[in-house]
């Protein structure tokens, strides 16, 4: 197992996500404790000492299974990390009350990592409000030792992040993002790392593999690739550029059966960065797919002036493109409930007025429509 320094720990480079765990029967709440055990048996024998949980994961079973699996294991041997779920706003003013709800549920004294639980368009406002105590109620737990170390994790668009650190950043220690080789130019994702190198804060992965989209490439797809490389697979190369990157220390798998877990294992047995010419390649795979769903907009905004509505149309064309790109997902959705209702796709009345001054001659109208739907 690769190891990565931390203040003076070393952190397994691969950790365990809890979000998508094995389950019986297709329901997401019906962990299959078992198969957890048997993983988290396994992946402590590989190494692996890093394992994240949250409050929703499961519907709210993650916890509990992830607990009592590393109950079997002495306290020293692993690092536990946990959230505090502000993606929904009901559980602002609750902080105290779940956060010893959480230490309950996982069988543990203390956290070892603790997140400001996806950090976005929609809760920033009450993250940063006063008045919920949230920033004083951790900083208290990470006083009395209950909190080792204090992080957050952010879906939000480069200036949310750049709010959040501009009010917590000086005490925040890590930030865990939606990292991978599509998202690296798609969601903003090296202009977010470079930010957060200026404030030394570094970089826990999520998502490296877009929720399997790039471990399930199309033969197409994998021949680009492998027309360098023949033997690596298609996950290998998602994590070896995680790899490459400097600043990201762990890199969270969701590994739902043994299987995927052992291919993962033996990918981290051994470091190798992508070299230039890899690198070319799997961010053109990334252009590529994306921009076969995508719209080409490039914010020039001279749309947004010939909008009797007043919509900011190329932020909605990139959520859009977020949507139609991961077929559906939670991302856009939240984003948009931080816009007033008149704001939103479905606010466009199909004058195609901003489509007379669009350089790209893009539909908007139809984009708009086909959103709305979509939501």
């Amino acid at each position: 197992m690769i190891y990565k320094k931390y203040q003076g720990q070393k952190l397994s480079n691969l950790g365990m996500g809890c979000m998508r765990l094995p389950v019986v029967g297709g329901a997401d709440g019906a962990v299959d404790q078992s198969a957890v055990e048997e993983m988290v048996a396994c992946a402590m024998e590989w190494g692996v000492n890093y394992y994240d949980t949250a409050w929703g994961y499961h519907g709210g079973h993650s916890e509990t299974a992830i607990g009592t699996a590393l109950s079997a294991y002495p306290r020293e041997t692993f690092y536990l990390a946990d959230k505090f779920p502000g993606y929904d706003l009901s559980n602002m003013d609750k902080a105290a009350e779940i956060f010893e709800a959480q230490l309950k549920k996982c069988r543990v004294e203390y956290f070892d990592f603790y997140l400001f639980h996806n950090v976005c368009e929609m809760n920033i406002d009450a993250y940063l409000d006063p008045k919920y105590g949230i920033l004083d109620y951790l900083l208290e737990q990470k006083k009395k030792g209950r909190i080792r170390h204090l992080g957050f994790s952010c879906h939000g668009a480069m200036p949310v992040l750049k709010r959040f650190l501009e009010a917590y950043g000086a005490h925040m220690e890590f930030c865990q993002l939606q990292l991978n080789y599509v998202d690296w130019r798609f969601q903003g994702g090296k202009e977010k790392v470079e930010l957060l190198e200026r404030y030394h804060i570094p970089v826990w992965v999520m998502e490296p593999l877009r929720g399997g989209r790039l471990a399930r490439l199309s033969e197409k797809e994998l021949a680009m690739l492998q027309a360098l490389r023949p033997e690596r697979s298609a996950p290998a190369w998602a994590f070896r550029f995680l790899q490459s990157i400097p600043g990201v220390t762990v890199i969270l798998s969701g590994m739902s059966d043994l299987e995927q877990m052992k291919d993962n294992l033996e990918t981290f047995e051994t470091e190798e960065p992508l070299s230039d010419g890899e690198q070319k390649a799997v961010l053109a795979l990334g252009e590529e797919m994306t921009n076969s769903k995508a719209l080409a907009c490039t914010a020039c905004r001279y749309c947004t002036a010939h909008c009797p509505q007043g919509l900011d149309i190329p932020h909605l064309l990139a959520l859009y493109n977020e949507h139609r790109f991961t077929g559906g997902g939670f991302i856009a959705p939240m984003a948009l409930s931080a816009i007033p209702a008149d704001k939103r796709p479905g606010a466009c009345v199909g004058c195609r007025s901003c489509e007379a001054v669009c350089p790209q001659q893009l539909k908007i109208s139809e984009a708009m429509a086909e959103f709305s739907a979509m939501l």
